[in-house]
């Protein structure tokens, strides 16, 4: 069987020393080096060529994401799990968009640590239960603004179309922007009239700005 080989980057050598301790004392896995910053990390990755990095997405130079990102466009065959203490969407969704198979907290758990190395290894994803839980929340609270909101009636695409509106913009704009027909969008834009029951695209315009349309985008 062949051992999973790992590149350790935190710029905490506390950290880094742990985390060595606790993988190599794992019979199918070989921690092959460690960096304290980006730079470091990046040279690594082309000169140690690891499965998987654990990559923390805080470091002194420049953000684990940015690093993550050129990581797997230079290597995509390397998975990246990111290693974090912070618990925040923004940072989940762009470290995601970077490419990383997973988003734990340094908190997590030994064997919840090393269930997800050997489930990136194996192709899987694995995102922290408390990120897990945070998103949960943060979709539910959204669904229930959206649905108290004065926009409740709205399709996602009819919503999108009604900000273009407000924005000034006409069908063949909208049309544009968004690669639709021009007759799709009129067909649009009247049926968001008759659902607000408004007269025409000023009162459309008036209504999405004094609602803050913005917020459910």
């Amino acid at each position: 069987m062949q051992r999973i080989r790992i590149l350790l980057v935190d710029d905490h050598a506390v950290v880094r020393l742990g985390l060595r301790a606790l993988l190599e004392s794992e019979q199918d896995m070989d921690v092959v080096g460690e960096a304290g910053n980006a730079q470091e990390a990046v040279r690594f990755a082309s000169q140690l060529q690891p499965h998987i990095i654990l990559l923390d997405i805080r470091l002194p130079d420049r953000s684990g994401i940015e690093v993550c990102r050129e990581i797997r466009l230079r290597h995509p065959q390397i998975q990246v799990l990111m290693l974090t203490s912070y618990i925040e969407e923004e940072l989940l969704t762009e470290a995601i968009a970077a490419g990383a198979s997973g988003y734990i907290l340094k908190q997590l758990s030994t064997d919840d640590l090393l269930h997800a190395i050997r489930t990136v290894r194996q192709g899987g994803a694995v995102l922290d239960p408390k990120v897990t839980k945070r998103l949960l929340e943060q979709v539910q609270r959204t669904q229930r603004e959206m649905g108290n909101s004065a926009f409740h009636d709205l399709s996602p695409r009819e919503l999108q179309i009604l900000a273009l509106v407000a924005q000034g913009k006409s069908n063949t704009d909208i049309a544009k922007d968004l690669m639709l027909s021009p007759i799709t969008v009129r067909n649009h834009v009247s049926a968001i009239l008759g659902k607000l029951q408004l007269s025409n695209r000023i009162e459309a315009a008036i209504f999405a700005v004094q609602h803050h349309i913005e917020r459910y985008l």
